[in-house]
């Protein structure tokens, strides 16, 4: 489909790409992952032929068609209503509509036998295309994007840059080419868009390369991981997760070679300093000497995930009620955000706030970090409880003469210079990165400025909003590890659900304009809502109903056949879950398999049976864990 052949690309006197190959195969979904500044992005404008390598060749046939998703695309605007610019994606319907309607206006005055054969030329062209359809099609990706059908009727010019990519996902959605290049394509989706673009992907039938640090969206999509690193491109024939484990393979290895190679390389020069002392031995030192320069070196592995320990200081603990929500209204001309909401947010907290766009996720954060104080009701903050809050407009906060070290220096003076560079570094600012002044950085980078200042506050309580924006996977890698550590309570927006899960043990959705909680991590929340929603549909039910996941008192004294039952129980869930790990792990084999998607029924039908049997299994490790936690209550 697309070839890559010894391709270099050098900026300045540094090689981004260095005689790299690479084979692109129809119908292959590949996630195309590295640090940033390893040169993703600078990959698919190559391919697109935005531009030219240095040297070696991208191959493919000219009857090839590509569809290009960049972030340049957020400052196209248009004054048509978004499903006409949505609509330009069927070029060639469009015109044969165009052509039928000024050949209908010509037979209302020339009935002419070639007017006639020519409209009946167009119309069976126009049906072949399918073009009875295609305002329907338009709806239903725009509808799965987030866009209601009074919106469809607005023009872009009227929506955010935000909203403005996801039209233009839309567009390229919509020409159905042979292969989709996405740059980043959930950075401006909520959660439903994202879940509804992973199902699209997977149906989609012709070849899709994304860029993104959303792991939990990769592995649900991608088929195939090629790492763009040192200049060039690996592959690996799985998911995400199958390259983390097929790399750390990898490494092993090459840990053990160069080990075993040094000890060699030790051995030889022991060897040379002794025959170089005589005479007779000196032409067998020289012949080594060669040989130990002709050998190729295998190198020490790199540590691209390094561990940070991450300390957090505050001077005080909050008590034990940190926030408390009673009868809580907001709204906005025309839209009611939150009516008679209630909620706790008590110490030790760790709560994912979750939803669609315009739900009010970031107007209840702006509440409770005290922000917006135009709201009804009481949002109280409990004793001792010192916050702070980030957001994508506290960069407006930062002062642009200070260098970026000494803007953190002058907010965080408990933290050494030597702890502050570390922080720093976490977020991308290495070296003398740290001394530049705050107004010569991107907007990127300032976010990234205002993110480790909200983690240096003297705060008990962390409101944090996309926290993840601008941060590749090692820096949201570490930004876990710090938050893991952190010993206070935390609540958090964010549409990454690898981040979520790791960080949360609740999670609140606003539902009916009320605050609901699900006492849990994100990984059982999502099997969890999805059944929920299919059983119950629109029934009303309270999220404290727990599927099997809900502690029950004991209702009798004989605690000796309670605990024999539930060992019983346990048991034979212990061996449900052995032989669905077997299953999960027999699909993920035919997943890897190349062959499986030649047919793309076969491999669309194995891929929904293979998230089905993770549901399942998710479901099952749960009910285990409510189980253990019954008898341990028991037994206590």
């Amino acid at each position: 489909m697309i070839a890559i052949n010894n391709l270099t690309f050098e900026i300045g006197a540094r090689a981004l790409y260095d005689e790299a190959n690479w084979h692109i195969k129809p119908g292959e979904k590949i996630g195309l992952i590295g640090a940033n500044g390893t040169g993703k992005t600078t990959l698919l404008k190559m391919i697109v032929g935005d531009l030219t390598p240095t040297s070696g060749t991208i191959s493919m046939s000219k009857d090839l068609t590509m569809g290009y998703l960049n972030q340049d695309l957020l400052s196209y605007s248009s004054d048509k209503n978004i499903l006409h610019v949505a609509m330009e994606a069927f070029s060639r319907q469009n015109q044969l509509h165009d052509e039928i309607e000024n050949l209908l206006k010509k037979l209302e005055t020339d009935y002419s036998e070639e007017l006639l054969h020519k409209l009946s030329d167009k119309q069976h062209e126009f049906e072949l295309l399918d073009g009875y359809n295609i305002e329907y099609k338009a709806h239903e990706i725009l509808a799965g994007l987030g866009f209601s059908e009074p919106d469809t009727h607005r023009k872009l010019s009227e929506f955010s840059g935000g909203w403005r990519m996801r039209v233009m996902l839309a567009k390229i959605l919509l020409q159905a080419p042979d292969i989709l290049l996405l740059d980043e394509p959930t950075n401006h989706l909520d959660l439903p868009s994202i879940q509804w673009l992973e199902e699209y992907l997977r149906a989609f039938e012709g070849a899709v390369v994304i860029v993104s640090h959303d792991r939990w969206f990769l592995d649900r999509v991608i088929n195939r991981t090629v790492e763009s690193r040192k200049g060039k491109l690996t592959v690996y024939a799985g998911n995400y997760s199958f390259y983390l484990e097929e790399k750390a393979l990898r490494e092993e290895i090459q840990r053990g070679e160069f080990k075993n190679q040094q000890a060699k390389i030790k051995q030889e020069e022991r060897l040379i300093e002794r025959f170089r002392a005589k005479a007779s031995k000196a032409k067998m030192a020289q012949s080594r000497i060669k040989a130990l320069d002709r050998l190729e070196r295998v190198d020490d592995v790199d540590d691209d995930n390094p561990t940070v320990n991450f300390k957090f200081k505050f001077s005080r603990q909050s008590g034990r009620h940190v926030v408390n929500i009673e009868d809580l209204g907001k709204s906005y001309p025309g839209i009611n955000i939150l009516e008679h909401a209630n909620a706790v947010i008590e110490k030790g907290d760790k709560i994912a706030l979750i939803g669609a766009n315009g739900r009010g996720k970031s107007t209840l954060l702006r509440i409770i970090a005290g922000t917006d104080k135009n709201f009804t009701g009481k949002c109280e903050t409990g004793y001792n409880v010192t916050k702070t809050f980030f957001a994508q407009h506290q960069l407006e906060s930062l002062h642009l003469d200070n260098e970026i070290l000494q803007e953190l220096v002058s907010f965080a003076p408990k933290h050494t210079e030597t702890e502050l560079r570390s922080i720093l570094g976490c977020f991308l600012f290495t070296g003398d990165d740290v001394f530049k002044k705050i107004k010569v950085l991107s907007g990127g980078e300032k976010s990234r400025v205002a993110l480790a200042k909200a983690l240096t506050a003297d705060a008990n309580f962390l409101i944090l909003d996309e926290p993840t924006n601008h941060l590749d996977m090692q820096s949201v890698n570490i930004l876990i590890q710090a938050l893991q550590q952190f010993e206070g309570t935390l609540i958090i927006v964010s549409h990454d659900r690898f981040f979520l899960d790791a960080i949360a043990n609740k999670i609140w959705f606003i539902e009916n304009h009320e605050i609901k909680e699900y006492p849990g991590t994100y990984a059982e929340y999502e099997p969890w809502y999805a059944k929920r929603k299919l059983q119950l549909k629109e029934e009303p039910v309270s999220v404290a109903e727990r599927p099997k996941q809900v502690k029950e008192t004991p209702q009798t004294d004989d605690k000796a056949k309670q605990i024999k039952k539930l060992n019983q129980e346990l048991t034979k869930m212990e061996e449900e879950i052995g032989v669905l790990e077997k299953e999960v792990k027999d699909l993920e084999t035919q997943l890897a398999d190349d062959k499986l998607y030649a047919d793309t029924a076969k491999a669309t039908e194995v891929n929904e049976a293979y998230q089905l049997k993770k549901l399942e299994l998710q479901e099952t490790q749960a009910r285990w864990e409510s189980v253990a936690e019954q008898i341990l209550e028991l037994e206590s």
